[in-house]
């Protein structure tokens, strides 16, 4: 039903988040993290069901853990400057695509086997590829 008088709507920032991570996985920092199919955070990748959350903040170990026993900040809505594929480099005609996860820290300008999107390009340098998340 629609309001009929003012709300208090609660608000939390949405740049810097907080995410439980998978069993059995190590996020570096830097890293593009991405959430898989239950929800748990593991690094990014070409697999199946994964979506890209963002830059891990901080360095996790959850190698010998369960799902959820321990977090990582992600940080979002930024741009960060990734490698570029040398087997479907990004260049500057991708620029406002998206473009797509090769691994955790390299990207792509055409999908790989799950063609998982890690956003957006905005600029490309000779050292690496801009992608806002």
């Amino acid at each position: 039903m629609a309001l009929s008088a003012d709300r208090k709507t609660n608000m939390k920032d949405g740049e810097l988040i907080q995410l439980d991570v998978a069993a059995s996985q190590t996020i570096y920092a830097g890293a593009m993290a991405a959430k898989n199919a239950t929800g748990y955070t593991q690094p990014a990748a070409d697999a199946a069901n994964l979506v890209v959350m963002g830059r891990s903040e901080e360095y996790v170990d959850n190698s010998s853990g369960s799902d959820g026993d321990k977090t990582v900040l992600v940080r979002r809505k930024k741009a960060f400057k990734y490698k570029n594929s040398g087997t479907n480099a990004v260049d500057r005609t991708h620029i406002g695509s998206n473009i797509y996860v090769e691994d955790d820290e390299t990207v792509a300008s055409a999908g790989g086997t799950n063609s998982i999107v890690a956003g957006k390009c905005i600029g490309v340098d000779s050292d690496g590829v801009w992608v806002e998340i």
